[in-house]
Parts: C-alpha cells; sequence; structure tokens
C-alpha cells in the first residue's frame, strides 16, 4: 500500500512538470469564447508561425513549445493584436489578459524575461496614447485663435514625452544588460520610422549590449543579429556612415577611471568582488548633500561586510569638490569627472542629481536609483541586518 501512496506521489508531483526541452503557455482572455491564439517566434526579426490553439468557451487557451535556448515569441489573436514573450526552455507562463486587445495590461506569470519586455512595451504603448491625445488636441488647437501660444506648447509637450521614453529606455538597458530584454528596448520604435533611440550617440547603448550579450549568450541567434545586422534595423540611418562610426568606436564598458582627490586613478572594475553603489553629486545640490548623510549610516554599517561607494562628482571647478570631500569627511571613493561634457554621466543617462546604480559583486546593475529607506532595505537583503 505504501508503494502505491509513494508512485501516486511521485505522478502528481510530475504531472504539472514542464520538460527542459518544452515551454508551456497558458492564459485567459475574458470575453472571448472563440477563435484561435498563434504563437510565432521570432527569427531574424521574422515572425514564424510555430503551433496554434483553439480558444475554449471559458477564453482559456493551453499550449506547449519545443524550445532549445532562450526566444521572442508573439502570442497574438492576429497580426496586429499580439504581445511579446522572452522565454525560458522549462518555464511555465501564464498569461492573464483584460480584455481583446491583448497588449493593453496584460499580467505575466513565471517568466522574468517576459516581464521584463511586459514593463518596457507597456511603457511604450502608453507613450503611444499620450502622443495620440496630443495629435488629436494639436489638430483642434490649430483652428484656435491663439495657436501661435498654444501650438508651441503642445509641441514642446509632445517631445518631452519623447524624450522620457528615451530616458526610460536607457535606464531600461543599462539595468538589464545581461538579459535579452535589452535588446528589446533597443529595437522600438515610437513610430514605423522613429526608433526611440533616435540620438547618433545611443549607439553606444547598442554597442554595450551586444559586448556584453555576447560574453553571456555567445550562442544566440538574436545577440548574433544585434551585433551584425543592426544597421537592417535602424533603416533611418546611412548604413555606411555606421558602419564607419561603430568601426571606431572601442569596446564600451561601465567601468569609469577617474582620478581621485589625490590625483590617483581609481577604476570601478577595481572594486570587484564587492557590492559598489555608484552615485553621481554635486557639492551644490542641498539634495546631494542631504543624501550623502544618509549614505554615511550606510558606508559605516555594511563597509566591512563587503560594501562600497564610488562617487562621481560633477561640478566645473575641483577645488570647490576637493574641499566639500574634507569638509563633509566622505569616507568613500570620491572622484571627478575632468571632461566638462561629462561622458560617464552621459553613458549612465544621469538626467538629474543625485542618481545611482548597485553593482552586484560580479560588476552586474542589478538596481537603480535607491535612495534613503528603499536603499536600506536593499542593503539589508544583501548583507542581513
Amino acid at each position: 500500500m505504501k508503494r502505491v501512496l509513494f508512485l501516486t506521489v511521485i505522478i502528481i508531483a510530475c504531472f504539472g512538470c514542464v520538460k527542459k526541452g518544452s515551454l508551456k503557455i497558458t492564459g485567459s482572455i475574458p470575453d472571448l469564447t472563440s477563435g484561435y491564439i498563434y504563437v510565432t517566434r521570432i527569427e531574424l526579426n521574422i515572425p514564424i508561425l510555430i503551433d496554434s490553439v483553439k480558444i475554449n468557451k471559458n477564453g482559456f487557451f493551453k499550449i506547449n513549445i519545443k524550445a532549445s535556448a532562450p526566444d521572442f515569441y508573439q502570442v497574438s489573436l492576429n497580426a496586429d493584436n499580439f504581445i511579446t514573450l522572452l522565454a525560458k526552455p522549462g518555464e511555465k507562463i501564464n498569461l492573464i489578459f483584460t480584455g481583446s486587445q491583448l497588449f493593453d495590461n496584460y499580467i505575466v506569470e513565471g517568466s522574468e524575461d517576459s516581464e521584463k519586455v511586459r514593463y518596457i512595451d507597456q511603457s511604450l504603448v502608453d507613450t503611444r496614447k499620450r502622443l495620440d491625445s496630443l495629435s488629436v488636441a494639436y489638430e483642434k488647437a490649430s483652428s484656435e485663435p491663439d495657436f501661435e501660444t498654444t501650438g508651441p506648447e503642445l509641441e514642446n509637450i509632445y517631445y518631452d514625452i519623447i524624450r522620457q521614453q528615451r530616458r526610460t529606455n536607457i535606464e531600461f538597458i543599462l539595468n538589464n544588460l545581461t538579459s535579452l530584454s535589452s535588446i528589446k528596448a533597443i529595437y522600438q520604435k515610437i513610430d514605423p520610422d522613429t526608433y526611440v533611440l533616435y540620438e547618433p550617440r545611443d549607439l553606444q547603448y547598442m554597442k554595450l549590449a551586444s559586448d556584453t550579450l555576447r560574453k553571456y549568450y555567445p550562442n544566440s541567434k538574436h545577440v548574433h543579429t544585434l551585433i551584425r545586422n543592426f544597421d537592417n534595423e535602424l533603416a533611418t540611418f546611412n548604413a555606411n556612415q555606421i558602419t564607419a562610426m561603430m568601426e571606431q568606436i572601442e569596446p564600451i564598458s561601465l567601468n569609469p577611471a577617474l582620478k581621485n582627490t589625490e590625483g590617483r586613478t581609481v577604476s570601478l572594475e577595481s572594486l570587484r568582488g564587492k557590492y559598489v553603489l555608484l552615485t553621481f553629486w554635486s557639492a551644490r545640490s542641498q539634495d546631494c548633500l542631504q543624501e550623502n548623510i544618509d549614505l554615511k549610516q550606510f558606508y559605516s554599517r555594511f563597509n566591512r561586510r563587503g560594501f562600497e561607494i564610488y562617487q562621481i562628482n560633477l561640478d566645473d571647478d575641483e577645488e570647490f569638490w576637493k574641499n566639500a570631500v574634507r569638509f563633509e569627511e566622505l569616507p568613500w571613493i570620491s572622484v571627478r569627472e575632468e571632461d566638462p561634457a561629462n561622458p560617464v554621466a552621459q553613458l549612465f543617462n544621469v538626467m538629474e542629481l543625485p542618481t545611482n546604480y548597485l553593482f552586484d559583486r560580479q560588476g552586474d546593475i542589478i538596481a537603480s536609483n535607491l535612495h534613503g529607506r528603499t536603499l536600506s532595505l536593499k542593503l539589508e537583503q544583501l548583507f542581513g541586518n
């Protein structure tokens, strides 16, 4: 009897298992009682239909897919109504939709990378909605007598929204350099002719992502495509110009190497093996000075346990910075950008002060813009109370 019970437990335990070479996707769509759900795999930027399944009368569907590596998939009702997943073999993904428009506020369970893709896709969906509303308002305002005033105001709002989406994508890429989801953020478009990363200097983020991902996914076709064929995706740029530019770009890494108050160069990479908070500040900013008070407490608690702070100053007056470091008695690594263009701050998409990034012991970014209580909780999670 015990043997029968033991075998029964094994059967029950394995009933919901997914083999390592397969992927299970389930989902529910309210108020949809018929039709088909389609799953396509993205092959060199082209969706290839791999399976379809009928939606039952309760709006539920279930599909199993053979999978051998992390891949991008589209789950769709039709060519214009789909979401994107970034799924790994062995994952059991559950999708919960709020309506027949799949991309509108859906939930992903069981796939961390698919949740990252959902976040960056939803951000773009929200941005497009705001831009569409502004376009309608602009068209309506164009016939009003005060259009000379309201027109430029609406235009400024429009471009501010686009710039904010660009900043969101850059931050996402920097926070997810070891995830294939960063590729999604690189290739997103505001409209068919405009990439979210529209500035020529944004090529550095493409280069940074490709250099990092090739180390983590050396056999990924998506990484190979990013490295070799990115010019096909950036159709609004001149391919020859991009090739020439890329040949001149040195390998980019998130490894600032700047001089401290004694004139000695200290690199971020030299701190591998520790958790490092990279923070940007100005001695003229009250917010930064106030945050330094909190950082002193955290540094005192966690420094001996493997926590370090690498603080980059952006003041234009070197002596003012040095005096501030001495006056504030800052115990951590204090360095300064000497180039007035602040290339390190640009690389890290610093738009306000203070800004920070938290690196793990391997040198990968694990969080950004943690301040006060939020930073304290994160450090307690890493090191214990």
